[in-house]
């Protein structure tokens, strides 16, 4: 008796119409069993779910052998096969194995093609690919400009996705870290514990760790939540919570109003055209750097120990 679960059942059923749609000549009962592992008779089952739903799947003219060869006489249902960011992630991995330089060139092309004829509506298949190679969506970017050996980034990912410990170099001393994820600042930080530090969550400059190596050993992340974790700085920096009040003028009003700042943020804008900003963050540093790109068209309301580390930041500056 066939055991498999209902889910399981209708991705056969979709797999089975991307496996008949690949073949020409269209496909036979007994390769149906084979792919799937299956009787006969729950092969014979397959094929007759496809006849229900769709008038061109049918018996095929012209075949070249005895045995009957069932297809799509319509080619339009092609078009319901799509390629999602992983599968073409994983080929971009594959990439990094290849020595000869015409099989690279080759797939270089393929990938090309496959996503020419991929679709997306809302979200960049470009940079949902690239998020699943940073990590497999267990990253939260709040800057941009990264550049990441795909090899490190290849047993990052596996390591947050399995939950496995690694181990590297890090300022020229051997590392165990938990990675739990990564953020996207300035520079491109893991996000990790390393038990010889405590039971502290620390940021790792991802391109400084060197000689990564994923081990067998697990790890429980616990409840750990990366998107509540990186809520807490302006940036990746961690540290003393601030309720940060910053005045905009109305100069750069339409800019200011369509900024994202911080996740914790709320804008305002006053009767007089100012926009009052406020976020709750730590990182200082960060924020004042941040701000130096709006000039004279920031004010800062608050903290006091921001406004004072501004001034004196300023005034560090060698302009001779």
């Amino acid at each position: 008796m066939d055991k498999k679960p209902r889910y399981s059942r209708v991705s056969d059923i979709l797999d089975l119409m991307t496996f008949i749609l690949s073949r020409v000549q269209g496909v036979t009962i007994s390769e149906i069993s084979e792919r799937y592992n299956v009787s006969r008779r729950t092969a014979e089952r397959m094929r007759d779910s496809l006849l229900n739903i769709f008038p061109d799947f049918e018996e095929l003219d012209c075949i070249q052998d005895d045995y009957k060869h069932w297809g799509f006489s319509n080619r339009i249902y092609s078009k319901l096969v799509s390629f999602n960011p992983d599968e073409i992630a994983n080929l971009e991995q594959i990439k990094e194995i290849l020595s000869s330089p015409k099989s690279l060139e080759t797939l270089d092309k393929t990938i090309e093609k496959l996503k020419a004829v991929t679709t997306k509506h809302h979200t960049s298949l470009e940079d949902e690919i690239e998020m699943l190679l940073h990590t497999e969506g267990f990253a939260i970017r709040q800057k941009p400009n990264y550049s990441i050996n795909i090899q490190t980034l290849s047993v990052v990912r596996e390591a947050i996705q399995n939950a496995r410990i690694i181990t590297g170099i890090y300022h020229n001393k051997p590392r165990i870290l938990k990675p739990l994820g990564v953020i996207y600042g300035e520079k491109t930080y893991l996000v990790a514990k390393e038990d010889a530090k405590g039971k502290e969550i620390y940021n790792y400059i991802l391109h400084k760790l060197k000689d990564l190596k994923i081990t067998s050993e697990t790890f429980d992340k616990g409840d750990f939540n990366l998107e509540e974790h990186s809520k807490k700085s302006f940036g990746v920096y961690q540290g003393e919570i601030m309720d940060v009040k910053l005045l905009f003028s109305p100069s750069v009003a339409e800019d200011i109003l369509c900024y994202n700042f911080h996740p914790t943020q709320n804008i305002t804008q006053q009767p007089d055209g100012h926009i009052l900003v406020t976020f709750q963050a730590s990182g200082q540093l960060e924020i004042i750097w941040h701000l130096f790109k709006w000039g004279k068209d920031v004010k800062i309301l608050a903290p006091e120990k921001l406004k004072e580390t501004y001034r004196e930041y300023i005034k560090s500056i060698d302009l001779s």
